[in-house]
């Protein structure tokens, strides 16, 4: 990869996401462990639509651990995959109270143990929470990189410590959530926006 190339991606993202946020809404760390893995295969707002009613409604963990899993299954039930996932609601909050002391963890080996949360899930959180530089790659993040010529695989581990060797670690945080964005609302897998991109120079895409 040139190094005008990345110098260019770096530039367009900043101009174009100057100020990048995670889109989940939540106001307890735990809200955000949840809200992460509900968002497996749907979108954020999907999420943040059935997380609306479902803190407000189980407002502690210790709520959520005792809740009726048949009433998180109707909240939830819009985003699909419901039935796994208010299991796993039940079992994070569980787990959360009587093997972390109510405290969200912080390594991988920590917060893989909670149920839904993979690695790009635990990265999200460490980043977001924890404020730790950490790459974590999503399906917009693949595309994106892909497109760009950053990488050359659809692994997305072996794309995250791709990323960390193009990017200096204090811009990890803030470049995987422009990418995610990029990808999400410009870089689409469908109908990209490719007339009005500035990097369509070096673009990869060819369908």
């Amino acid at each position: 990869m040139m190094k005008k190339n990345i110098l260019l991606i770096n530039n367009y993202l900043d101009e174009l996401i100057p100020n990048p946020i995670c889109e989940l809404n939540y106001q307890k760390d735990y809200e955000l462990v949840i809200a992460v893995m509900l968002s497996a295969q749907t979108t954020d707002k999907g999420v943040n639509k059935v997380t609306s009613i479902l803190f407000k409604k189980y407002n502690s963990l210790e709520k959520l651990a005792s809740s009726n899993i048949e009433d998180i299954k109707e909240i939830i039930k819009p985003i699909g995959n419901y039935n796994k996932k208010a299991s796993n609601i039940i079992e994070i909050s569980k787990i959360l109270i009587n093997k972390y002391n109510k405290v969200v963890p912080k390594t991988y080996e920590e917060l893989e143990v909670l149920p839904g949360i993979g690695r790009k899930s635990a990265n999200v959180i460490r980043s977001e929470i924890y404020k730790i530089p950490s790459f974590a790659v999503d399906t917009h993040v693949i595309r994106v990189t892909n497109r760009l010529g950053l990488v050359k695989t659809k692994d997305p581990v072996i794309i995250e410590k791709e990323l960390e060797k193009i990017f200096k670690k204090s811009d990890w945080i803030r470049k995987h959530q422009q990418l995610v964005l990029f990808g999400r609302y410009y870089c689409k897998a469908k109908n990209p926006d490719c007339q009005n991109c500035k990097l369509m120079n070096i673009c990869l895409k060819k369908d």
